[in-house]
């Protein structure tokens, strides 16, 4: 909204043609964000806590956890407000990124809204059931890789690439569809896993986030583009905006979501997030970059397909709870410690996710 007021601001003063870059936008979002979050953080849990919005512990996990009952959920929509706002303020609105990402943002933003709603009505940490949660997720993945698909002008933003490896990609074709489709919803319920701490999955996806808007940004210049040998989008720098909102949301609920959380995002924050990370790599062909810098995210995920898996083969559990950092704390971590160690780990792989792009 304010990008559309630039061109008379620059004729009354041209100090304001500094928010035409996108590097003033995204420090402008990332702390209209932030002061967003600060602002309406104490209300949103005031309020949520006056609604009875009280998360449902599950039976079967750890003991400590217990004391956690009552902790108003579905925080999320702070954070979603947030990243909203910012992004509609800073961005230019006529970039058609933009608004792939927020329809992203906001149809799993539903889902998870539906699936904590059921949780809070009956009181069950279960909620929507799996099938319907993931036919749901399916249909507005394709909608939107088809989307992608269909506005394509390039071939390179249909090309599968590999990291590291210079020139090396395929081109997908149609195939591009159930791929892209496959990475949002996985990114989605990835996050969502992992969002089981204090403080566990925010600060990755902040992390993260800022990464994939450097990304993007080098992505939508042309002479960055090509330095790093990845494929040039016009536009595609706009995305940082979105990200650059993601950061301060994220940062500001951390704030009010730190041991001992005070709110937790619920589904509504953390599909919506994860789903984001997704379109994002997948508009910017950073996939596999997403994977490496997303490493906790990954890790989560495989150690409960895992722990299903050898659980109906063999009636064995691999680790004593799954996702993982259940494990770590059932072997007698304390909370915050799985919760920094986790997020260390996501600092090193952001680092590395980031040098694949000049190693090639």
């Amino acid at each position: 909204m304010l990008y559309e007021l630039l061109d008379y601001l620059i004729t009354w003063h041209s100090g304001f043609r500094a928010f035409e870059f996108i590097t003033m936008r995204v420090i402008m979002a990332v702390l209209t964000a932030l002061v967003i979050s600060f602002l309406l953080g104490p209300y949103v849990i005031r309020r949520l806590t006056r609604l009875k919005m009280g998360q449902p512990i599950r039976d079967d996990g750890p003991q400590t956890h217990l004391v956690k009952a009552g902790t108003p959920t579905m925080g999320g929509v702070l954070i979603l407000l947030s990243i909203t706002l910012a992004t509609l303020l800073w961005s230019d609105l006529h970039n058609r990124y933009v608004w792939l990402v927020m329809a992203t943002l906001t149809g799993f933003a539903l889902v998870g809204g539906w699936d904590d709603y059921l949780k809070l009505k009956h009181r069950d940490s279960r909620g929507l059931p799996g099938r319907v949660r993931l036919m749901l997720q399916l249909a507005i993945s394709l909608a939107v890789a088809g989307v992608i698909y269909w506005m394509a002008a390039t071939p390179a933003e249909t090309q599968l690439l590999a990291p590291v490896f210079r020139g090396l990609g395929w081109q997908m074709g149609w195939l591009f569809i159930p791929w892209a489709a496959f990475v949002i919803v996985g990114s989605g319920n990835a996050v969502n896993l992992t969002d089981g701490l204090d403080g566990l999955a925010i600060l990755p996806t902040v992390l993260i986030s800022a990464a994939l808007g450097v990304i993007a940004y080098f992505t939508g210049h042309v002479k960055f583009a090509e330095y790093l040998s990845i494929p040039y989008l016009a536009g595609a720098g706009e995305i940082a905006i979105f990200c650059g909102a993601i950061v301060g949301a994220g940062l500001g609920f951390l704030w009010f979501n730190t041991y001992p959380a005070q709110v937790f995002m619920g589904d509504i924050g953390a599909l919506a997030l994860g789903a984001s990370l997704g379109i994002i790599a997948v508009i910017t062909r950073q996939e596999f970059t997403l994977m490496i810098m997303g490493g906790v995210f990954v890790m989560e995920t495989l150690s409960v397909i895992l722990q299903v898996v050898s659980f109906k083969l063999t009636g064995r559990r691999i680790f004593r709870m799954a996702p993982i950092h259940h494990h770590f704390e059932l072997k007698g971590w304390p909370e915050p410690r799985v919760i920094v160690r986790f997020w260390i780990i996501t600092v090193i792989l952001v680092l590395v996710g980031l040098a694949t792009l000049k190693v090639r």
